[in-house]
């Protein structure tokens, strides 16, 4: 079995899973799918029934020829249309999303119509043979039924319930396995699962979880099957509807999770990379701006504080200048026109030790 992609826990928001899943069986195309659901439930019937008719006492029980050959048609049909071949898988696959709803009638319509036909290839050998009167019996024998007609009279209720779980379970290991196993693994271990199922329903209602198998068989079968088929067909498709709802609440809890992990990546991780680049982008921010906010700072308030530091330098050095040329100059006590002289005048000279100049 090619089982129909599924993105667990696993596929993202945004992608459009429908179409990507189911990208490989559409290329077969709508007619070409329901013939392969068709050829694959008319192998499933033959052989079962076949088996149940032929040799209801040998080594291979009737419930594991069931199994084994839908394993097989699900390997040899499978990658077409998934491998579906009973109408309870149909119903749960496309409730879980995994089976476009346009193809569920046609499906649905190709099994029944796969199993009526092996089951009237068996009425059509069974008659010409000389050695079987009747052909109703055999079929009335592996007819699903309940209450008198189930093989330990097993109530409506009862008959209801554990077809409504067997049908479930099937469903949800086809769903299970299609999405984690290979084509070969997947087949098997529904394979399995339906023979064990089948095992247990067996003396309940003789073994049903197929409607396709149940309306076949009751076609050819007394009036009373004909008259219990609605249990067969409403405990089954429950079960399986059930099961898919299940699995496709499952589908989007993943990828409502998977959304979220993507919006926290998105918003934290993203800071967390913008702050760890910062600090390298403001160290070169900083390398650049401080020989601009150096050249600021010594730019004209510096220029003029230089300029007066210039002009108070040469102001000292003129006054400097200025008091050493007087200290040389005639007025420090030599020289013309000085009132004193530096040894006594040939004049008097007073009592205060001063010299009186001489009048000419």
């Amino acid at each position: 079995m090619t089982a129909e992609p599924h993105f667990p826990a696993g596929a993202r928001a945004g992608i459009d899973t429908e179409s990507v899943s189911l990208a490989p069986l559409r290329r077969y195309g709508l007619v070409g799918r329901s013939v392969a659901e068709a050829a694959g439930s008319f192998l499933l019937v033959m052989v079962g029934l076949g088996v149940a008719f032929f040799n209801p006492t040998g080594g291979l029980s009737a419930p594991l020829a069931f199994g084994l050959v839908l394993a097989a048609a699900m390997v040899a049909f499978g990658y077409i249309s998934g491998g579906h071949f009973l109408p309870t898988i149909t119903l749960g696959s496309a409730m879980a999303g995994r089976t476009d709803w346009k193809s569920v009638l046609p499906y649905i319509v190709a099994q029944v119509v796969g199993a009526v036909f092996a089951a009237l290839i068996l009425w059509v050998s069974m008659t010409g043979h000389p050695q079987i009167p009747e052909t109703q019996p055999f079929f009335s024998a592996v007819a699903n039924g309940f209450a008198e007609n189930s093989a330990t009279q097993f109530p409506l209720a009862g008959a209801l319930l554990t077809e409504v779980i067997a049908a479930a379970l099937l469903t949800a290991v086809y769903l299970g396995a299609g999405s984690r196993l290979s084509a070969a693994a997947s087949a098997f271990a529904v394979g399995v699962t339906y023979a064990a199922l089948l095992t247990f329903l067996v003396p309940i209602t003789g073994g049903s979880i197929n409607p396709a198998r149940s309306t076949a068989t009751a076609l050819f079968a007394e009036s009373w099957a004909v008259g219990q088929l609605w249990l067969f067909w409403l405990a089954p498709l429950l079960g399986a509807a059930i099961a898919g709802l299940i699995y496709r609440s499952l589908d989007l809890a993943g990828t409502a999770a998977v959304a979220a992990v993507d919006v926290y990546e998105e918003e934290y991780l993203d800071e967390d990379t913008d702050a760890a680049a910062e600090p390298a982008a403001v160290t070169t921010a900083d390398t650049t701006a401080v020989p601009a906010a150096a050249e600021a700072e010594s730019g004209p308030e510096a220029g003029s504080g230089a300029q007066a530091e210039d002009a108070r330098s040469k102001e000292r050095e003129e006054a400097r200048g200025f008091f050493d040329q007087d200290d040389s100059s005639p007025a420090a006590g030599t020289g013309e026109g000085s009132g004193t002289t530096g040894r006594p005048d040939d004049g008097d000279v007073s009592d205060g030790g001063t010299t009186e100049p001489k009048r000419p």
